[in-house]
């Protein structure tokens, strides 16, 4: 892995940085790599105060090159300066570095990266699209749990079916593994987390006009978006909101089942699938027990508590009964939760 790799990695995600660090050299650099080029796209559909349209033109340039379909130089200073957090800046600003990374890459592995942020920055598109003109005025959902659970696939459920072509290429290439449930759980696995996010940050997206969380789902429920998270619909919204928060359970569930069927001696990439997961779980029983006006808030895990769930995974590796016993999963949640996956 490149030193201007380990920087940008550094300084844009503390959490990740330590994921990749755990993970076997052979690894890092196609990983990494992706990593960086997805917070660039996301850093370029994150910048609201930047029209849309100049967005989107943003985003299919930088696809272009990352799929090697064009060579014209990008210049994104101005978006660079827009910038609230110095490490988004300097994402942006360093992107022809980031680029000049990928023909280091062997050809599978760089046919890799480029499948994997080719779908990436489709659901980016995809999503600045569909909530175009959305606000705290004007609220835009999802139409239906087949639409959710598409964008979580785009953004994050094809990245576990990556992570896994790249580990099983490099690291365990000849053992006997059942592929299918492999990669199968992989994907639940991404889209878990990514609906942890969705769960967790559910104020914020409204405050932005975006809802995530199905309207037909919602009418049934008597909910609408603008409300959502007012006290008086509690009663209704909870049972509604601990029916994702079960989904995403169950999609974690498949994602322990994936991280624990992956060669024994294979304990860094078992890390750093674990850590993840069980930050995951955490956050879904802070949620479950958060009211409303929490929600409103804000829910997180703590430094404090990353770093123990990071430490006791690492002291229990070598017992497996209770390394098993970290992740306990909520029956209901894995009964309920794949109707909608």
């Amino acid at each position: 892995m490149s030193k201007l790799q380990k920087e940008l990695l550094k300084a844009t995600s503390r959490s990740f940085y330590l994921t990749l660090r755990v993970l076997p050299a052979r690894v890092r650099p196609q990983i990494g790599l992706a990593y960086l080029l997805a917070r660039t796209t996301d850093t370029i559909a994150d910048t609201e105060i930047v029209p849309l349209a100049q967005r989107l033109d943003a985003l299919q340039q930088l696809c272009q090159r990352i799929l090697g379909k064009s060579t014209a130089p990008l210049d994104f200073g101005g978006l660079a300066e827009q910038q609230a957090l110095p490490a988004e800046r300097l994402l942006l600003e360093k992107v022809e570095a980031s680029l000049a990374l990928l023909p280091k890459l062997s050809p599978a592995d760089l046919q890799r990266v480029r499948s994997v942020l080719e779908v990436i920055t489709g659901g980016q598109q995809l999503d600045l699209e569909r909530f175009a003109g959305a606000s705290a005025q004007n609220i835009i959902a999802l139409k239906s749990a087949i639409e959710l659970d598409d964008y979580t696939y785009r953004v994050a459920g094809w990245v576990g079916e990556f992570w896994t072509q790249v580990c099983r290429a490099h690291l365990f290439p000849r053992a006997e593994l059942e592929d299918a449930q492999l990669f199968g759980d992989s994907i639940r696995f991404g889209k878990g987390l990514q609906l942890v996010n969705i769960l967790r940050d559910l104020s914020a997206d409204l405050r932005k006009g975006r809802c995530y969380l199905p309207s037909l789902e919602l009418d049934q429920a008597g909910l609408m978006p603008s409300v959502l998270l007012s006290p008086v619909n509690e009663s209704r919204f909870r049972p509604f909101y601990h029916h994702y928060l079960d989904l995403a359970e169950a999609h974690l569930q498949a994602g322990w089942n994936y991280t624990n069927s992956l060669p024994r001696g294979q304990f860094r990439v078992r890390l750093a699938c674990a850590w993840p997961i069980l930050i995951g779980v955490r956050t879904i029983k802070r949620l479950r027990a958060a009211d409303v006006l929490e929600l409103r808030q804000g829910v997180k895990i703590s430094r404090g508590g990353v770093r123990g769930i990071l430490l006791r995974s690492v002291l229990l590796y070598p017992l497996q009964t209770a390394w098993q016993k970290q992740f306990v999963a909520n029956p209901k949640a894995v009964a309920s939760g794949p109707k909608l996956g």
